[in-house]
Protein backbone atom coordinates (compact mmCIF):
# COMPACT_ATOMS: atom_id res chain seq x y z
CA UNK A 1 0.00 0.00 0.00
CA UNK A 2 1.48 3.43 -1.14
CA UNK A 3 -1.12 5.75 1.22
CA UNK A 4 -3.92 6.35 3.40
CA UNK A 5 -6.23 8.77 3.00
CA UNK A 6 -8.62 9.67 5.67
CA UNK A 7 -11.79 11.99 5.09
CA UNK A 8 -11.56 14.52 8.44
CA UNK A 9 -14.84 16.33 7.51
CA UNK A 10 -15.78 19.62 6.29
CA UNK A 11 -14.55 18.94 2.57
CA UNK A 12 -11.35 18.07 3.77
CA UNK A 13 -8.58 14.96 3.66
CA UNK A 14 -5.88 13.94 5.31
CA UNK A 15 -2.91 11.85 2.88
CA UNK A 16 0.11 9.70 4.94
CA UNK A 17 2.49 8.66 2.52
CA UNK A 18 2.51 4.93 5.06
CA UNK A 19 6.74 4.60 3.80
CA UNK A 20 7.34 8.17 5.02
CA UNK A 21 4.84 8.94 7.58
CA UNK A 22 4.68 12.36 5.72
CA UNK A 23 1.39 14.32 5.87
CA UNK A 24 -0.51 16.58 3.16
CA UNK A 25 -4.36 17.49 3.56
CA UNK A 26 -6.45 18.74 0.89
CA UNK A 27 -9.32 21.11 0.81
CA UNK A 28 -12.11 21.41 -1.35
CA UNK A 29 -11.31 24.84 -3.83
CA UNK A 30 -13.81 27.61 -3.25
CA UNK A 31 -15.15 27.51 -6.46
CA UNK A 32 -16.38 23.68 -5.63
CA UNK A 33 -17.72 24.32 -1.91
CA UNK A 34 -14.90 24.32 -0.14
CA UNK A 35 -12.40 26.88 1.91
CA UNK A 36 -9.34 26.57 -0.18
CA UNK A 37 -7.68 26.07 2.65
CA UNK A 38 -4.85 23.72 1.34
CA UNK A 39 -4.30 22.17 -1.76
CA UNK A 40 -7.19 20.93 -3.86
CA UNK A 41 -7.07 17.28 -5.19
CA UNK A 42 -6.97 18.80 -8.61
CA UNK A 43 -4.27 21.28 -7.29
CA UNK A 44 -2.54 18.03 -6.46
CA UNK A 45 -2.56 16.28 -9.85
CA UNK A 46 -1.26 19.84 -11.46
CA UNK A 47 1.77 19.65 -9.07
CA UNK A 48 2.25 16.38 -9.51
CA UNK A 49 3.10 16.96 -13.04
CA UNK A 50 6.10 19.80 -12.28
CA UNK A 51 7.14 17.65 -9.78
CA UNK A 52 7.86 14.73 -11.60
CA UNK A 53 9.34 16.41 -14.18
CA UNK A 54 11.61 18.45 -12.04
CA UNK A 55 12.73 14.91 -10.68
CA UNK A 56 13.22 13.41 -13.52
CA UNK A 57 15.59 16.62 -14.65
CA UNK A 58 17.13 16.06 -11.50
CA UNK A 59 18.50 12.87 -12.52
CA UNK A 60 19.64 13.67 -15.36
CA UNK A 61 21.32 16.47 -14.11
CA UNK A 62 22.95 14.45 -11.25
CA UNK A 63 24.11 12.11 -14.27
CA UNK A 64 25.47 14.73 -16.63
CA UNK A 65 27.06 16.30 -13.69
CA UNK A 66 24.76 19.67 -14.07
CA UNK A 67 23.87 21.36 -11.00
CA UNK A 68 20.20 22.97 -11.79
CA UNK A 69 19.64 23.58 -7.86
CA UNK A 70 17.21 26.50 -7.69
CA UNK A 71 15.21 25.58 -10.78
CA UNK A 72 11.80 25.68 -10.05
CA UNK A 73 8.06 25.36 -11.71
CA UNK A 74 4.73 27.89 -12.20
CA UNK A 75 2.24 25.50 -12.28
CA UNK A 76 -1.81 26.76 -13.20
CA UNK A 77 -4.45 24.47 -13.50
CA UNK A 78 -7.46 24.80 -15.74
CA UNK A 79 -10.68 23.30 -14.74
CA UNK A 80 -14.00 22.51 -17.29
CA UNK A 81 -17.03 21.35 -15.90
CA UNK A 82 -19.96 18.54 -17.11
CA UNK A 83 -18.07 16.73 -16.04
CA UNK A 84 -15.95 19.13 -13.90
CA UNK A 85 -12.46 17.98 -14.75
CA UNK A 86 -9.01 19.34 -15.45
CA UNK A 87 -8.59 20.68 -18.77
CA UNK A 88 -5.53 21.81 -18.93
CA UNK A 89 -1.79 22.28 -17.16
CA UNK A 90 0.17 24.72 -17.52
CA UNK A 91 3.52 24.16 -16.18
CA UNK A 92 6.91 27.21 -16.68
CA UNK A 93 10.06 25.96 -15.67
CA UNK A 94 12.80 27.98 -14.63
CA UNK A 95 16.00 26.66 -15.08
CA UNK A 96 19.13 27.83 -12.56
CA UNK A 97 22.74 26.64 -13.90
CA UNK A 98 25.04 27.54 -16.50
CA UNK A 99 24.03 24.85 -19.56
CA UNK A 100 24.70 24.64 -22.95
CA UNK A 101 22.18 24.24 -25.70
CA UNK A 102 22.79 20.62 -26.19
CA UNK A 103 22.57 20.35 -22.28
CA UNK A 104 19.21 22.52 -22.18
CA UNK A 105 17.96 19.58 -25.13
CA UNK A 106 19.14 16.91 -22.70
CA UNK A 107 16.90 18.16 -19.53
CA UNK A 108 13.63 18.96 -21.58
CA UNK A 109 13.96 15.80 -23.40
CA UNK A 110 14.12 14.14 -19.85
CA UNK A 111 11.59 15.79 -18.44
CA UNK A 112 8.88 15.03 -20.57
CA UNK A 113 9.41 11.24 -20.51
CA UNK A 114 8.21 11.80 -16.35
CA UNK A 115 5.87 8.79 -15.58
CA UNK A 116 3.03 11.22 -14.47
CA UNK A 117 3.13 13.10 -18.04
CA UNK A 118 2.47 9.86 -19.61
CA UNK A 119 -0.56 9.18 -16.69
CA UNK A 120 -2.31 12.41 -17.49
CA UNK A 121 -5.25 11.75 -20.24
CA UNK A 122 -4.40 13.11 -23.65
CA UNK A 123 -7.38 14.93 -23.83
CA UNK A 124 -5.64 17.46 -20.90
CA UNK A 125 -3.98 20.14 -22.76
CA UNK A 126 -0.10 20.47 -21.27
CA UNK A 127 1.75 23.69 -21.88
CA UNK A 128 5.16 23.02 -20.92
CA UNK A 129 7.93 25.72 -21.27
CA UNK A 130 11.24 26.62 -19.83
CA UNK A 131 13.15 29.68 -19.43
CA UNK A 132 16.46 29.94 -18.77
Amino acid sequence: MTSKVVYKGDLRTECEHLQSKSIFITDAPLDNQGKGEAFSPTDTVATALASCMLTIMGIKARDQALDITGTYAEVTKFMEVNPRRISGIKVAFTVKGILTDKEKIILENAAKTCPVIYSIHPDIMKDISFNY
